[in-house]
């Protein structure tokens, strides 16, 4: 949660919402004396007044509509995919699993839906081919590390600098691409249209 000041270089964070045992955030928070909210209890009610933007990045947390009126121009979120594409909280191992020739991440705006929310900014990513060929969840890690965690951080950094020069942009998703996949660590799920779309995307078919 953030306050924007006069100048971007001294864009003032208000407020974190994360887990109390989470060892980077809430260690920066305590640290830098940062207002603390625990996941999971973040709400309207808890969280800091006097808010330009919210910001999610690759959260799991919902944030509900009183939370996201109550900033002044509302909440961003990052999506490691190019949405509307692979909407869900898996979507990293999903591309790699339908190998996908491109992924990416989106800055986008929240709203009551997943994933949902009209897009800001979005930048593309080749996946080299050789993920392909190990366990996805491997490979989904090794592409956050080496590709998309970074993505993340340069287009959050695009939407704070347009938004403090008062330019705000949102592009609704075109939503007869879009896709919603299941999380991948849901031993009981079944979707047996994502199913005959791996198989499809086999290199033995």
């Amino acid at each position: 949660m953030f306050r924007l000041c006069n100048s971007l270089e001294f864009v003032e964070v208000v407020g974190v919402c994360a887990p109390l045992d989470d060892k980077y955030i809430t260690k920066l928070a305590h640290i830098f004396n940062v207002p603390l909210i625990p996941a999971g209890t973040l709400n309207a009610d808890t969280m800091p007044s006097d808010i330009d933007l919210g910001i999610t990045a690759h959260s799991f947390d919902y944030i509900g509509k009183k939370t996201r009126y109550k900033s002044k121009f509302g909440w961003i979120g990052y999506h490691p995919s190019l949405l509307p594409r692979h909407r869900g909280r898996s979507s990293i191992e999903w591309a790699v699993r339908m190998r996908d020739a491109i992924t990416g991440g989106t800055v986008f705006w929240l709203n009551d839906g997943i994933d949902r929310g009209d897009i800001a900014y979005q930048e593309i990513v080749f996946i080299d081919p050789k993920l392909y060929g190990i366990e996805p969840k491997k490979a989904a890690r090794i592409l956050w590390e080496h590709e998309l965690q970074a993505m993340g951080l340069r287009l959050i950094e695009n939407a704070l600098t347009d938004i403090h020069k008062g330019i705000i942009i949102k592009k609704p998703q075109q939503k007869e691409y879009s896709t919603f996949e299941p999380n991948a660590d849901v031993k009981d799920v079944y979707k047996p249209d994502l199913l005959m779309l791996e198989a499809h995307a086999s290199p033995s078919n």
